[in-house]
């Protein structure tokens, strides 16, 4: 007879309401009080061993905001449930072409094998394509940077892009090729650091992926992107470091959305990837 670590569903179950608690922002110990589950329980619920009776997947389901169903779901399943969902509206207004990549997107996540899925946030001097690349070595899956598909659609540096046709065209961009992105079932890409401030986007992101928040100072965002020799933050800016304290403040709320935190400050890339990959595969992705 097989143990419950050993049951697709008890896992399946597990991991479910692990993201969805991450997802809310709340602690074992947050779930434990609003679901009147022992917080022993839950840490065994989340590593897929702890074989949950009716009553308690009711309790824990409300507690988190879902119907019980919700959490015999898998995450490609109810992904694609929210696209799925996204469909009429595009459909309202006359966007066939992104209908189609929505369809193609719930079809990859439904059947795809799943794999992981991790998006990287963070301004500018996060340090997202160095940890990125070194991420995906530790995790065994491509390495993708989403501006970087930006510029292929568009045939266009992204400079060129914002110069000729402004704003709204490159969000067209960055949405058609963030759809793209999601019809591969295992990746880890960087993102743009204003991708937040979208929600559409960012909310996707959130739905289908594993999200990181890489977090430093602003002044180690300085110092390293002067340290690649970019000289462009100061030039022609008095008040450049300034700039970029509200900059941070104003999207910090934003990137604590995200599921996994990862205070950068004093640390080389080599232990942010590790603290990275730890806790993508740690029961507590809370930060």
């Amino acid at each position: 007879m097989r143990g419950p670590a050993e049951i697709p569903l008890l896992q399946s179950v597990g991991q479910r309401v692990r993201m969805l608690r991450q997802q809310r922002g709340m602690t074992q110990v947050e779930l434990a009080r609003e679901s009147g589950v022992s917080v022993r329980f839950l840490g065994q619920l989340e590593g897929g061993e702890g074989n949950i009776s009716v009553e308690r997947l009711g309790q824990v389901a409300a507690a988190l905001g879902v119907t019980p169903g919700g959490l015999l779901q898998s995450e490609a399943e109810a992904a694609a449930q929210g696209l799925l969902g996204e469909l009429g509206e595009l459909l309202q207004r006359h966007r066939p072409e992104e209908v189609r990549q929505a369809l193609g997107v719930a079809r990859a996540l439904l059947l795809a094998p799943e794999g992981p899925r991790v998006a990287l946030l963070g301004i500018r001097g996060a340090g997202k394509t160095a940890v990125g690349q070194r991420l995906a070595r530790r995790l065994r899956v491509p390495f993708l940077e989403l501006d970087a598909l930006v510029e292929k659609l568009a045939g266009l540096t992204l400079g060129a892009i914002f110069e000729l046709h402004g704003e709204e065209y490159y969000r067209r961009l960055e949405r058609q090729a963030l759809l793209a992105l999601l019809e591969r079932p295992a990746f880890v890409v960087a993102t743009g650091g204003s991708l937040v401030t979208v929600p559409e986007h960012y909310g996707l992101l959130k739905r289908c992926c594993s999200t990181v928040w890489l977090q430093a100072r602003p002044e180690d965002h300085w110092a390293r992107v002067v340290a690649q020799g970019d000289a462009r933050p100061m030039r022609n800016k008095p008040r450049a470091m300034e700039e970029l304290r509200a900059l941070f403040a104003a999207r910090a709320p934003l990137y604590e959305q995200a599921a996994i935190r990862v205070d950068t400050h004093g640390l080389g890339l080599d232990e942010v990837t590790e603290q990275v990959h730890g806790a993508l595969a740690g029961p507590e992705w809370k930060a």
